[in-house]
């Protein structure tokens, strides 16, 4: 039964490597190289207690990934104000939008019972109570009420699942799959 995303994932696309995706920089913000970051997480104040960020762009190989110092973050209106090393001033800053930002999994702290990080759910096969096969997650979709699940096989169109309680039954990360309560033709 599903408790709570533990922080600092992005679903979608996440490059194939150990960086775990945290968020995406949105825009410049300010005059010293600070910029507005949208978080892919439940969590983003515990990114302020990491000495180092990694930034890089969608599907770049992990050698891609640049390593730079985190000077400071804090939360402003749901979106993290950042000030990175690598980033002098605005020109920088705006230089960096649309990138993504992350860090090694091996940087992450351990989930506690019943938190998963995003990217160990994205490619779990989802059986239902009837031991159908519902597909594999595709990726998570964050919303204000719940996360969602993208659960699909390629073949069909793609499911939305509530990852509530309700819906999700059991996450057996060393088994490789999640039970839902979850029909086939809903």
């Amino acid at each position: 039964m599903p408790d709570t995303i533990a922080s600092a994932v992005l679903a979608v696309d996440a490059p194939a490597s150990d960086i775990i995706v945290l968020g995406k920089i949105a825009a410049a913000s300010g005059l010293h190289g600070e910029m507005r970051v949208y978080p892919f997480a439940d969590d983003p104040t515990g990114w302020a207690t990491l000495p180092h960020w990694w930034v890089g762009r969608e599907g770049d190989a992990p050698d891609l990934w640049r390593q730079t110092r985190l000077i400071q973050c804090k939360v402003r209106n749901e979106l993290l104000i950042a000030r990175l090393a690598c980033a002098a001033d605005r020109t920088a800053a705006e230089a960096m939008r649309g990138l993504l930002v992350g860090v090694p999994r091996a940087a992450l702290p351990p989930t506690d019972a019943g938190e998963y990080y995003w990217a160990d759910l994205v490619g779990l096969a989802v059986i239902n109570t009837r031991d159908q096969s519902l597909g594999r997650i595709l990726g998570l979709i964050d919303t204000p009420a719940n996360t969602v699940l993208r659960v699909g096989d390629g073949d069909s169109a793609e499911r939305l699942l509530p990852f509530v309680a309700a819906v999700v039954l059991e996450v057996g990360l060393e088994a490789g799959r999640v039970r839902v309560e979850w029909e086939m033709d809903w």
